[in-house]
């Protein structure tokens, strides 16, 4: 269950006599990073009770028996062992060391029994790996680093990873992304508890929201996953990232690959943690974020140079996965810039509310998919991409209503123009493809 589910999953198994829900056992090892590890500490092992937050009682435990060393050399002492975590009815796993080491045994060990008899296991960031390596997160929904989501997915095909969410609730399991997220899922946790009011208060005592909306869509990188550089599809993966400029669909990426849709749905998605279609779909807005960073390319421009198939087909992507408007998105993103540069300043928010409105079509006539075709649309050789009539004006379109959140998002769903619809091309001729590197 995502983070934006308004019902909590039920818990699978009894809490066991000898455990106590109060309890929260956070499970310790050697080389883990201490922001991580600071954040169950800090949320479950402070006495808040005058703002309103109730108490947990916390216990910290070493899953290793060799000195506990973390960021900067620092040498932590765990007041407690493994035996502990047999009273918690919470243990949280907030950090391992690395994702190509197997942890412990006894660790694992321990996990299982606890979960066994009840208690409520937590994976904050690359905590998912311990879980997933005691067989926690087998056939269950879980997330982890966007960055680590892909090795995750490789090693533990039976997790469904998902790496959009900040923190997945699957009941008796919940993982969360990386780093901050893990407050996020803490915050959760002290909610699915006490009740909203319990969480916001404490929300207020570490000055964060008390529920971020959206997902990790927004820091996703277009880098190549870790592991991809053995793996048969990476010539493939390479092949899209260079390509991005062309209207390409993952059919022809299975073609390229030399094998059938069905087959290459199910590599894929192993290899990167999601499904081929919507990460071609990330990359192109990743594309067009940077395009829209480092150029001065119209917003109908930058959809050409990112291969959809038209500006109102990006404008709903982007708006989806970034929340804003491409139009408004490099207005805000210019006048967070020093001074000096070559491009004006917008600081104005009526000016940004023009822009939202500016760049969004007040029509757009919908075309319905094929049922079963969830794949982007070839590109006709030198078919143009953009809207744009004699006037220069994107031309009035009827309103597109939001696509059901259960499809796939795809430029199958995006409206037509009408020149399209009837048949002719649009005045702009195509732009050629242009690969920019990431910026910072």
């Amino acid at each position: 269950m995502s983070q934006d589910s308004t019902t909590v999953p039920e818990t699978s198994r009894k809490l066991s006599g000898r455990r106590r829900r109060e309890i929260v056992a956070v499970l310790l090892f050697s080389g883990g990073p201490i922001f991580e590890s600071s954040i169950p500490l800090s949320v479950f092992g402070i006495d808040r009770q005058d703002a309103g937050v109730p108490r947990y009682r916390l216990l910290v435990c070493a899953g290793e028996d060799v000195p506990l060393r973390t960021t900067g050399g620092l040498e932590l002492t765990a007041p407690y062992g493994l035996e502990a975590l047999s009273r918690a009815g919470t243990v949280v796993v907030p950090a391992w060391r690395s994702i190509t080491q197997p942890p412990p045994a006894a660790a694992l060990d321990a996990l299982r029994r606890a979960h066994e008899e009840g208690a409520r296991i937590v994976g904050l960031c690359t905590g998912a790996f311990v879980l997933a390596a005691a067989g926690l997160l087998d056939g269950r929904p879980a997330t982890t680093h966007w960055m680590y989501a892909p090795t995750l997915a490789k090693r533990y095909p039976s997790v469904h990873v998902d790496p959009r969410e900040l923190f997945v609730d699957d009941g008796d399991v919940l993982t969360s992304a990386g780093t901050a997220a893990g407050i996020d899922l803490c915050l959760h946790i002290v909610r699915t508890d006490h009740g909203a009011d319990a969480a916001g208060a404490l929300a207020r005592r570490l000055v964060v929201p008390p529920r971020r909306s959206g997902g990790q869509e927004r820091y996703l990188d277009r880098s190549l996953p870790e592991e991809i550089g053995a793996d048969p599809l990476a010539e493939v993966v390479a092949w899209a990232l260079e390509h991005l400029h062309e209207q390409f669909d993952v059919e022809a990426l299975a073609a390229r690959a030399y094998m059938s849709r069905r087959t290459f749905d199910r590599r894929f998605r192993s290899l990167t943690g999601s499904a081929p279609l919507q990460w071609l779909i990330t990359q192109r807005v990743l594309q067009a974020q940077r395009l829209l960073e480092t150029s001065d390319y119209s917003v109908d421009e930058v959809a050409g140079r990112c291969g959809f198939r038209s500006p109102v087909a990006l404008r709903g992507h982007f708006r989806r996965q970034l929340g804003s408007s491409p139009a408004a998105y490099r207005a805000a993103y210019r006048a967070r810039r020093p001074q000096g540069g070559p491009v004006e300043r917008t600081d104005r928010p009526d000016r940004l509310e023009r822009l939202e409105r500016a760049d969004r079509p007040d029509r757009a006539e919908v075309i319905e998919p094929r049922s079963g075709d969830h794949s982007l649309p070839l590109r006709r050789q030198g078919a143009p991409g953009g809207p744009t009539g004699h006037s220069g004006h994107p031309p009035h379109h009827h309103h597109a209503p939001h696509p059901d959140p259960g499809k796939p998002e795809s430029d199958a769903y995006a409206p037509r123009l009408p020149e399209q619809a009837a048949g002719r091309a649009p005045g702009r001729p195509s732009l050629p493809g242009q690969r920019e590197r990431p910026v910072g």
